[in-house]
């Protein structure tokens, strides 16, 4: 009883359509995609180039396909200020800013246990 219990349990990871781990975790698990929203989260609207600068490692071209993901997952939202030169903001919208506590969470979490978990490498 205990095998088929634990067999359709493991099912609902298999249908990809329908997976909310899958579906929901993937817009946000990404390399670099906590730590943008993290500086998102600090700041009420950030520029390209504020982002850009908080996390230096990360390219133009990632740093962009990585704002338009979020965008697109409806965690941030863009605003595109009719200037010369354009100006582009970027800011969490109430949907990401739900997801802020749990990853602070998450945060708290690597921090307490950053030296065990590395230890080992």
């Amino acid at each position: 009883m205990k095998k088929l219990s634990l067999q359709k349990n493991l099912e609902k990871f298999t249908r990809i359509e329908s997976c909310p781990v899958r579906n929901v975790v993937s817009r946000f698990s990404g390399k670099w995609t906590l730590l943008i929203l993290c500086v998102l989260a600090e700041n009420d609207a950030t520029r390209f180039n504020a982002i850009s600068k908080a996390i230096p490692d990360i390219s133009p071209k990632v740093l962009t396909d990585t704002l338009k993901n979020l965008e697109a997952s409806n965690l941030i939202s863009r605003k595109l200020y009719a200037e010369i030169p354009p100006r582009v903001e970027y800011s969490l919208t109430d949907l990401g800013r739900s997801l802020m506590p749990h990853i602070n969470s998450l945060i708290a979490w690597a921090l307490d246990n950053f030296n065990a978990i590395t230890r080992g490498r």
